[in-house]
């Protein structure tokens, strides 16, 4: 702190022009520290759904920046992160990356969730619409420009163990996630599951979720042209099959 005090006589013997451009620097130096990981933490049992094996979910969101510092937001009611782990990716286009979370209300179950670190503070930026019951739940295939038009979209099965219906959002700005396309009969996560099936995958052509059909007896590839899902067979169903479709 005191550095800056014994600099003081230099910046009063810089010109206007030379002082605006050393504090432009500054500034630019001090929004460019960018999100570079996330935790969650805070365990708590308040929401025993037991959906990815356990009782146990999260309250806290912790993020880092490049710069080592750190920023937490925690849900003190109703909320927990019914999540394994944060996703760090830009998902607004702004060249820096956000943290997408799983949430889920005691009330009306999960929604998906956009964090941002922003004056300061860790805040959300956007959510899809709860579920609308306890204990209903979603599960990510991807986060990504799924048809090539450089903005990113997100893309989860709501209800991979009822409802089983693969929707995909786009980030409009102005905190709002809009719904362009679904498709039924799709799933990637079985109750008691400590992990997501599945993914996304670009074999050189054009990206791919895989999923599996709703009766877990096929795999299947999905791609988004914009306005349509449309989905095709990779052959039956196995874990070992499904990540060797990961891997084309």
């Amino acid at each position: 702190m005191r550095a800056p005090r014994r600099l003081s006589g230099t910046w009063r013997r810089i010109t206007r022009g030379a002082g605006l451009a050393m504090a432009l620097v500054m500034a630019s130096q001090a929004a460019a520290q960018e999100i570079v990981s996330a935790r969650y933490d805070g365990p708590t049992t308040r929401y025993p759904h037991g959906v990815l094996g356990d009782d146990i979910e999260y309250d806290t969101l912790v993020v880092r920046l490049s710069d080592g510092r750190e920023f937490s937001a925690r849900w003190a009611v109703d909320v927990v992160f019914e999540d394994l782990a944060p996703r760090v990716v830009d998902v607004n286009g702004d060249g820096a990356p956000e943290v997408v979370t799983i949430e889920s209300h005691e009330r009306l179950g999960a929604r998906l969730a956009i964090w941002e670190v922003r004056d300061g503070t860790l805040a959300q930026l956007a959510a899809t619409p709860h579920i609308g019951t306890r204990f209903r739940w979603l599960a990510p295939v991807a986060i990504a420009d799924l048809d090539g038009d450089g903005v990113v979209e997100l893309a989860y099965v709501d209800r991979p163990h009822l409802a089983k219906v693969l929707r995909v959002w786009r980030y409009t700005g102005q905190g709002s996630l809009t719904q362009v396309a679904s498709l039924d009969g799709l799933t990637n996560h079985r109750i008691g599951w400590n992990y997501i099936a599945g993914g996304l995958r670009d074999c050189g052509q054009r990206p791919e979720m895989v999923v599996a059909n709703a009766e877990w007896t096929e795999i299947v590839a999905v791609t988004f042209d914009g306005e349509t899902l449309s989905r095709r067979s990779l052959g039956d169903y196995s874990a070992d099959a499904l990540r060797r479709a990961l891997d084309c």
